[in-house]
């Protein structure tokens, strides 16, 4: 086989005709990759598929069964593993230090203190005192540090905030090498890769185009893969038929159609299955009054030891309604979970209050998996009562045949939790999740290890629950299919909501900062607001007709707004016409505080209903 790369250079790192076994299991075979200097690739594949032992092949770090690894010398790799080896004695100075090359490495060197500034890093801290994303930005500063030649990287993004996903993206376009990645982030393979490799099923298929392209092609593989599979069925079927009626043919001694269906049945038993789909089914109970929580004027802070006192919020306020799907993003360290728990009434603020609406229920995904027993087994953590029966909507069903749902064989439900993988603990909480009755879905990163079906699959769930969502997540594609308004905590106390997902986050921010959403006003400096009467449990009519009539009129402002921030958005206007773009923003600003005003008091108003009728 002739080595070649894509634009016919010889390759600087390569695998050839590589195998490779982990026990008694396969996990790839016939592995043809080459690397160089130009190439910038991804490898993705389902949880568990071999990414990461493929990536350990290419580093060195495993040894192959069969074939050959093949190193250029003088070529420089570096290789980032989801785990990177610290040494915890170690300043993270002297740790990423040790990533530069040997003749490099006693001379003064500034790349490091600029490095560890980019990355927010203290480089006096010891390793042992490191965050995990701290402890990640770090691993990346180390393999980044010395410009090898070719890059490894084994889910880079993993506990990274927002900026820090982005500084890295810009980092990777203007690298000089070469690099193979794998990771779940769509945005990070859509804005980096030019070819990808694809590991399903033991086998390594390469895509000569990058990540937008390769998902029709890989879908077309397994769509053409199914018909063949029904075809030979079909025809095997036929062929038994023959076999079991044709006595004349047999007679004849046509022994050369028994040994055709014989040489069909062997390529049946030679073909690999075709991967399950995931299955999400949502179990939800009644709905939750429109109102579902209000945060007022809540402020909260604390003492750090390496940065003194850290402001979370600063009288920072919020009416979040029923069918909203918030989405949080902030820096790691900012306080993105200390908000969601203060929320969720597990964490008190300082000053200020948070209330609930009527008849809300919810369930809470936490990021580190900590409300998941290891010590259990699957089947134990989906029936703490003991049984074999999980309720879904009103059906019984039975755990084995629920856990299929979520990729789960029967095998792995006697399997304790600290002996799965991240991807299946986050499937395994979801699941538990999903099966108990809720209003409200609260998710602190849960697309952390879920591979890129199954986070798409997640989406569509999320996208079209009843039911109301407050998401944490740095996951920039998910936020923008998920998320219908976005809460950034941007530090030092300011918290500010935006409509729509990242993206229109993003564009807000750097286009019109002055229509951001601020929650930060003191309710207390509000006018009084009108005694509404209660007359037999219910709202006066002057009440009942502002409620009835609010609907549209904000639907109005909607509209309005919209019309506004499409104006807003042609690239040139405020080049061609800054008046007119002033104009714009002056009335876009006034439409949002209007609709803002309107939604609080159709709340309010809707709440007051509910309690009334209640009584």
């Amino acid at each position: 086989m002739s080595v070649r790369s894509l634009n016919n250079t010889v390759p600087l790192l390569a695998l050839r005709d590589a195998a490779l076994e982990l026990g008694s299991r396969l996990i790839f075979q016939k592995a043809n990759i080459y690397i160089s200097r130009n190439d910038k690739t991804c490898l993705v594949g389902r949880n568990g598929s071999g990414k990461s032992t493929l990536l350990k092949a290419l580093s060195g770090a495993l040894e192959l069964d069969r074939g050959d690894r093949f190193i250029k010398p003088g070529t420089v790799v570096k290789y980032l593993s989801q785990e990177p080896d610290f040494k915890y004695d170690q300043t993270a100075w002297e740790y990423v230090k040790n990533g530069l090359k040997e003749e490099e490495f006693d001379q003064p060197n500034f790349r490091i203190e600029s490095m560890l500034s980019e990355l927010r890093l203290d480089g006096d801290r010891k390793v042992a005192t490191l965050s995990g994303g701290e402890a990640r930005r770090a691993a990346l500063a180390k393999v980044i540090i010395s410009k090898p030649d070719i890059l490894l990287l084994d889910e880079p993004t993993n506990h990274l905030d927002l900026h820090t996903i982005e500084w890295l993206e810009a980092e990777l376009r203007n690298f000089k090498g070469g690099f193979l990645l794998v990771s779940h982030d769509r945005a990070f393979l859509r804005n980096l890769s030019n070819s990808m490799y694809w590991i399903d099923r033991t086998v390594v298929r390469k895509h000569e185009k990058g990540f937008d392209e390769f998902v029709d092609w890989s879908e077309k593989i397994i769509k053409d893969e199914i018909t063949k599979n029904k075809n030979l069925d079909k025809k095997i079927a036929q062929e038994t038929l023959w076999l079991r009626e044709g006595l004349t043919a047999r007679r004849k001694r046509n022994m050369g159609r028994v040994r055709q269906l014989h040489e069909l049945g062997r390529k049946k038993l030679d073909r690999i299955k075709i991967p399950e789909q995931i299955k999400l089914v949502v179990q939800e109970t009644t709905r939750s009054g429109k109102l579902v929580l209000e945060a007022r004027n809540i402020t909260k802070r604390f003492d750090s030891e390496n940065e003194g006192q850290i402001t979370i919020t600063d009288r920072f306020s919020t009416l979040i309604a029923r069918g909203e799907r918030v989405g949080l993003i902030g820096r790691n360290g900012v306080g993105k979970t200390t908000l969601v728990r203060m929320l969720l009434g597990d964490e008190k603020p300082d000053s200020g209050k948070v209330k609930w609406g009527v008849g809300v229920e919810h369930v809470y995904f936490d990021q580190n998996r900590e409300t998941l027993d290891k010590e259990t087994t699957v089947w134990q953590t989906l029936c703490p009562n003991g049984g074999d029966r999980v309720e879904i909507n009103g059906r019984s069903k039975h755990v084995a045949a629920y856990m299929r749902d979520f990729l789960f064989d029967e095998k792995q439900l006697t399997s304790r939790v600290a002996s799965l993988s991240g991807g299946e603990r986050n499937r395994l909480l979801l699941a538990r999740l999903f099966s108990q009755e809720h209003n409200l879905l609260v998710l602190d990163e849960p697309t952390n290890d879920l591979d890129v079906e199954t986070l798409e699959v997640l989406e569509e769930v999320l996208a079209n629950y009843n039911g109301t969502v407050i998401l944490v997540s740095h996951d920039r594609e998910f936020l923008d299919k998920v998320a219908t308004s976005t809460i950034a905590i941007e530090g030092d106390g300011l918290v500010e909501e935006y409509p729509g997902g990242y993206s229109t986050y993003l564009d807000q921010r750097t286009r019109v900062p002055s229509i951001v959403f601020t929650k930060r006003q003191d309710m207390k400096k509000e006018p009084p607001k009108k005694k509404m009467s209660k007359k037999g449990g219910k709202l006066s009519y002057k009440d009942q007709r502002e409620l009835d009539d609010l609907p549209g009129r904000m639907e109005i402002m909607q509209g309005q707004i919209d019309s506004l921030t499409s104006e807003l958005s042609i690239s040139n206007l405020f080049q061609r016409d800054r008046k007119r773009y002033d104009i714009v923003s002056l009335e876009l600003e006034k439409n949002v505080k209007d609709l803002k005003l309107a939604e609080q008091r159709w709340l309010e108003l809707e709440e007051r209903k509910l309690e009334l009728e209640n009584q």
